[in-house]
């Protein structure tokens, strides 16, 4: 997480006696990655975190791998999805690797019945349709159209919708996840040139306080089996805490595109980072402006990473036939490039109004076979005139 923030009561200093009103001790964690060397924050609680009471089901939701290597290039329509009513059920992955699982939902009801925690993996839960309420240990985040939600690895949590009517594009990274450094000074502050900085990065607030003690299902998550546990206390009995690390919302609403003369590369799109992907905005903005430019991006080789694009809003500039929540893999190996007459009508325009967000994994990604299920035919030969 990039900056310090507190919520709550906390002690004045770290480990040290924090006195709950009848005179008993709170429950000190530290809410740590990386061992001790990566971001952190203490979380102070009414009950230990530890009391588990049972250990249920253990369910295996591993990738059913379709197509393990892949050289086509690729689209599926995401919104042949069908709605779930439960959260996990709902989550479907679509491509994978052993870095990064990239996911497709569409749950109908909020998590009412228990907690949900990710063990292995950060997660960026893209909101697409839907809006409600992130509820976690560490306080609640509302949530709307365009949001990214990012989520620590190890964070319980609960989703709660406003309606039935929710599709969510998720990643899951099994590396932590990072502003870019490049956005960034030696401080960890975001630099001048970045395209979105502190103010547009909403932190968790309204923080619940549960004493109650029973069975408090949650869901863990880990090496792809979902392990149902039971805990004596409610997990959101955290009277404060302070640190780095913390569930944030950022709006790709708010990211600011860098435009220049001519058509710039896609890092300049770019909004997290991992040691093993990238994920890049592709938001509204003016086109180039030379005189002689062509706005639609050039024919590029992807020599070093898959490409993948998840179609939000818009008329994507150069792209013929795309739907909202259509997804397209180019990967590693060959050269791709605009579709046939995009690279000509994009002379002279404008502007664009295009929404999607891209992930560029460094291995190559698998197919599901729930890919293959929503799969469009001969997307690879749609560059034939």
């Amino acid at each position: 997480m990039p900056f310090y923030h507190k919520l709550g009561a906390i002690p004045h200093k770290r480990h040290t006696v924090f006195r709950q009103p009848d005179g008993s001790l709170y429950h000190e964690q530290l809410f740590g990655t990386i061992g001790f060397d990566g971001m952190s924050a203490l979380l102070y609680h009414v009950q230990p975190p530890t009391v588990v009471k049972s250990v249920g089901a253990q369910t295996n939701i591993a990738p059913e791998i379709g197509i393990q290597k892949n050289m086509l290039m690729r689209s599926f329509r995401g919104f042949d999805l069908k709605p779930v009513s439960d959260y996990v059920e709902s989550r479907v992955p679509v491509l994978v690797n052993s870095d990064v699982y990239l996911e497709l939902a569409a749950p109908s009801e909020s998590m009412k019945d228990y907690f949900y925690k990710n063990a292995d993996a950060d997660e960026i839960i893209f909101i697409h349709k839907g809006s409600g309420k992130l509820r976690t240990q560490m306080g609640n985040i509302d949530f709307s159209y365009g949001d990214y939600l990012v989520i620590p690895r190890g964070m319980i949590y609960q989703l709660e919708f406003n309606d039935a009517n929710n599709r969510l594009f998720i990643i899951q990274s099994f590396h932590p996840v990072y502003t870019p450094k490049r956005y960034r000074n030696w401080f960890g502050q975001l630099l001048e040139h970045s395209p979105y900085c502190e103010r547009d990065i909403r932190t968790p607030s309204e923080l619940e306080t549960h004493r109650e003690e029973g069975d408090f299902l949650i869901r863990i998550k880990k090496q792809d089996v979902l392990y149902d546990y039971t805990y004596a206390h409610h997990p959101f009995n955290v009277v404060g805490w302070d640190g780095y690390n913390y569930p944030y919302a950022f709006s790709i609403h708010d990211f600011e595109p860098i435009t220049g003369r001519v058509h710039q590369p896609p890092p300049v799109h770019q909004t997290f980072e991992t040691s093993a992907f990238v994920v890049c905005s592709f938001v509204p903005r003016l086109y180039d402006y030379h005189p002689d430019s062509i706005p639609a991006p050039y024919n590029h080789s992807n020599i070093d990473s898959d490409e993948v694009l998840y179609y939000v809003d818009g008329d994507f500039m150069s792209r013929n036939n795309i739907e909202k929540g259509q997804i397209t893999l180019h990967p590693a190996g060959i050269p791709h490039g605009p579709h046939p007459g995009t690279y000509e009508r994009s002379i002279g325009k404008k502007e664009t109004e295009e929404l999607a967000v891209m992930v560029d994994t460094f291995k190559p990604l698998s197919l599901t076979k729930q890919a293959l299920e929503m799969e469009l035919p001969d997307y690879m030969f749609s560059w034939q005139h």
